[in-house]
């Protein structure tokens, strides 16, 4: 085997960011055989990880791999690195990526997105924000994206998630590392439809969450996940993504974990507006940043630009305002007029019953026999 064959197949990672998903995404590789370096911005938690092979905080009662290190100097975490994943919250990003940027200005290695949001004063997707502060190739750059619950993973129960790059070789180098017997990996090179699905799918989320608190039922809840997954494409069609991708398991996938886990932040954050909570206490409850919440003011701004409405995003926007009573909310309800309307999304195309059923169909077969769709997701 030659050194560079040597080097894919057990990659040195480093992972930015030690929360829930950083460090159970950090677990999915060391599991595949990589030799994983965790960054922790304390260092009383850096030194658990390492030594306790523990993040109690985030992963009660998960026991780490023992191939999994961690440190709370930079420097000394991405060192010797063949792969970078970025796993900080989305608003903190590029504070992050201006202190990583000269310890990684003449290296060549892939650099990876674990986050799902955009930044909210400029609006950009992650990987966006990615390309302008490390001023790198965006070949080398992949996110990834899918029905990830970070708590289920790093119980080690089976899911799969998708790697998307514009480069096919980056996509699939990491797909190779971000494998094991209960986490596997799909490819794509559609980055847009894959960061938006990822980003979308959390304000659908919170939208769940705040008629599960007020205590609507499965019928609610129903319609607004079916007619969420239109707002969903049609917006990320018309900001330049493949609607297949939105079908796959960066949308849809995401979409059904995200809406049905009481696991879910962005769930958790909607239970508590529609319990009648404001946002600044819903903040100040959660342990760990929902990035739905972030996400509903530049995710709005960009839909009003791209002339996609988005009913159910704008009524959430309202209760987090206060301008709506949580009771109140029925996005799938809203209409024009009286008229009765054509269950189609913005862009024409019919998105009945059979649709969706085909959309579950393929995701299922997707985990179920690894054959690869026409997006190649």
């Amino acid at each position: 085997m030659t050194p560079e064959k040597n080097r894919d197949a057990h990659p040195r990672v480093a992972i930015i960011g030690a929360g829930s998903w950083g460090t159970t995404f950090g677990k999915i590789l060391a599991d595949g055989g990589a030799h994983v370096t965790m960054w922790a911005r304390r260092p009383e938690q850096a030194l658990e990880i390492a030594e306790a092979k523990r993040n109690s905080k985030y992963l009660p009662g998960i026991n780490l791999p023992r191939s999994m290190t961690a440190t709370h100097e930079l420097s000394t975490a991405v060192e010797g690195a063949d792969q970078v994943y970025l796993s900080v919250p989305s608003q903190s990003l590029r504070e992050n990526l201006k202190a990583l940027r000269p310890l990684l200005e003449h290296t060549d290695v892939p650099i990876v997105s674990l986050m799902k949001g955009v930044e909210r004063t400029s609006g950009l997707r992650m990987s966006q924000v990615i390309e302008q502060e490390i001023a790198c190739d965006p070949n080398r750059i992949a996110v990834a994206s899918g029905p990830n619950l970070a708590l289920e993973i790093a119980r080690e129960q089976p899911t799969a998630a998708v790697i998307a790059s514009r480069s096919q070789e980056t996509a699939e180098t990491i797909a190779r590392a971000a494998r094991n017997s209960y986490f596997r990996t799909f490819v794509n090179t559609d980055v847009i439809g894959t960061e938006f699905g990822g980003v979308l799918k959390n304000l659908i989320a919170v939208a769940i969450g705040i008629v599960d608190g007020v205590g609507y039922g499965e019928n609610t809840k129903a319609s607004i996940i079916t007619r969420g997954l239109v707002e969903m494409t049609d917006f990320a069609v018309a900001n330049g993504a493949q609607r297949e991708t939105l079908q796959g398991l960066a949308g849809l996938g995401d979409l059904i974990a995200t809406c049905q886990s009481p696991l879910s932040r962005n769930n958790t954050a909607g239970r508590l507006l529609g319990q009648g909570y404001g946002f600044q206490d819903v903040v100040k409850q959660m342990n760990q940043t929902a990035e739905g919440l972030a996400s509903v003011a530049p995710i709005l701004k960009l839909a009003h630009e791209s002339d996609v409405h988005m009913p159910i995003v704008e009524q959430v926007k309202m209760v987090l305002d206060g301008r709506m009573n949580p009771r109140d909310i029925a996005p799938h309800l809203t209409t024009d007029d009286d008229t009765p309307q054509e269950e189609r999304t913005n862009h024409g195309q019919a998105d009945g019953g059979g649709a969706l059923r085909r959309a579950f169909q393929r995701a299922f077969h997707q985990f179920r026999d690894g054959r690869r769709s026409s997006a190649g997701d």
